[in-house]
């Protein structure tokens, strides 16, 4: 794959800002370090207190809320102190920001390229095209955006969900009746079920974000703001097979958690109040006194455990390392689940967790185990909450997890990137390094 010359240039750029950034830091620090021991210190602090205004209630929290600002406006205070060479400080923020948005540029832009020509293949029209569109998702894009109207205007058959409607039966009905290509216009519990249907009967998917989160078409590479341009993949598109999974039978396409997510999301004010519903919760489940979730499992390693605070199983593995991207999957064929689980021994571990979780480390806190799969069983004793694909349920044990590779074609537009934020935030900086140096010399990455 040869590179066009601007992004060989870019990569260059990139480059020289690293190398630059790189012997700049040690100069600036020298004369500083117990600033930045102090400044350290604050920032762990800050972490500590506000762990304990999420896990206690009353005056307790609003004190150590305000210690955590305190705390925190001590650290910017602190990193003041440590670049009182204004012009230094300011060139080293122009240099990281350079390679930073260079680096990310470059790499996106091959990556894209390389994704569109390896796995993306491209398809004619749709013949039969079919659009679900549930009207009151995403706070009633549907209707902000006029996707009925645009489906018109573009030949696709809209079918509005009214209130009491089965969505299933009627994607069934559209598969049934001769599509061979059904799409969803609505948040991610219903693209699964949608999916599902096509995948049973052998047809394509499109993805229409309108939605709150919208997490599969982040995954697929799709503008999630573009909720229009998005029926597209109804036309002369680019089509992939995508894995789905499944839990005791029901599809799900992003994730089912088990433990504190899911004890928060069944809250019937979770959906109008996100915040202040966690806020409530947590004192009751990480705080003093608070009990962890009875779920037995076995890692991939042999070990076995009879208790967790978070369980969490996705259709292929997370971005977990990088605080960027983190929320979403590098792929989304690679054939297996993504497994992870959490367990916090004591309530003052909690701190150590969130600082390890801000710095990209996660993996080194005691209690998280994470590993791939094929096939993963959970027990217990009574019925299991969950959050499946963001949706509140009660699933019966033992919940039997299973992935199925390659089981749906799901289309994207012609000028959708096709690439998830995931692809690029897993690559470690070795890596990042070693493509760009390929890249500016005008080698395949």
């Amino acid at each position: 794959m040869s590179h066009p010359i601007g992004r060989r240039v870019l990569a260059v750029i990139a480059l020289l800002a690293s190398a630059a950034a790189l012997v700049l830091v040690p100069l600036s620090l020298y004369d500083n370090i117990g600033g930045l021991i102090v400044g350290l210190a604050c920032l762990g602090l800050a972490t500590m207190a506000m762990f304990t205004a999420l896990v206690t209630r009353g005056a307790v929290r609003w004190i150590a809320a305000a210690a955590s600002v305190v705390l925190a406006l001590a650290v910017i205070v602190d990193l003041v102190v440590i670049a009182d060479d204004w012009l230094q400080a300011l060139l080293l923020v122009a240099l990281v920001a350079i390679a930073v948005v260079a680096t990310n540029t470059v790499l996106h832009s091959a990556l894209t390229e390389e994704a569109r020509r390896s796995t993306l293949a491209p398809v004619s029209a749709a013949r039969r095209p079919v659009l679900v569109v549930n009207p009151r998702s995403g706070g009633g894009k549907a209707e902000r955006f006029a996707l009925v109207e645009e489906c018109g205007r573009r030949g696709v058959e809209p079918v509005v969900l009214q209130p009491g409607d089965d969505l299933e039966a009627l994607a069934e009905q559209a598969a049934g009746s001769g599509a061979d290509v059904v799409g969803m216009a609505g948040g991610d519990g219903s693209q699964a079920l949608v999916a599902g249907v096509a995948a049973r009967h052998g047809i394509a998917h499109v993805c229409v974000p309108s939605g709150t989160r919208n997490h599969l078409a982040l995954d697929l590479g799709l503008d999630r703001d573009d909720v229009v341009g998005a029926l597209d993949a109804y036309g002369d598109a680019l089509e992939r097979a995508i894995d789905l999974a499944t839990v005791n039978g029901l599809t799900f396409v992003n994730n089912v958690s088990l433990g504190l997510y899911a004890a928060v999301v069944e809250s019937d004010e979770y959906r109008d109040a996100k915040v202040a519903t966690t806020l409530d919760r947590l004192p009751d489940l990480l705080g003093r006194g608070a009990e962890p979730f009875r779920l037995r499992f076995t890692t991939r390693s042999g070990e076995h455990f009879d208790h967790a605070h978070v369980i969490h199983v996705s259709n292929n593995p997370y971005a977990m390392h990088s605080f960027v991207g983190g929320g979403s999957r590098p792929r989304l064929d690679g054939g297996v689940l993504g497994v992870t689980t959490l367990r916090i021994d004591r309530a003052a571990d909690v701190p150590a967790l969130v600082a390890l979780v801000k710095a990209g480390r996660v993996q080194s806190f005691q209690g998280y185990r994470e590993w791939t799969a094929t096939s993963f069983r959970v027990d217990a004793d009574a019925p299991v909450r969950a959050g499946v694909d963001g949706e509140a349920m009660s699933l019966a044990p033992p919940l039997l997890f299973e992935a199925r590779p390659g089981a749906v074609r799901v289309r994207v537009p012609q000028h959708a990137p096709g690439l998830s934020p995931g692809a690029l935030a897993e690559m470690p900086i070795s890596r990042r390094l070693a493509a760009l140096t390929r890249i500016a010399a005008g080698r395949p990455v």
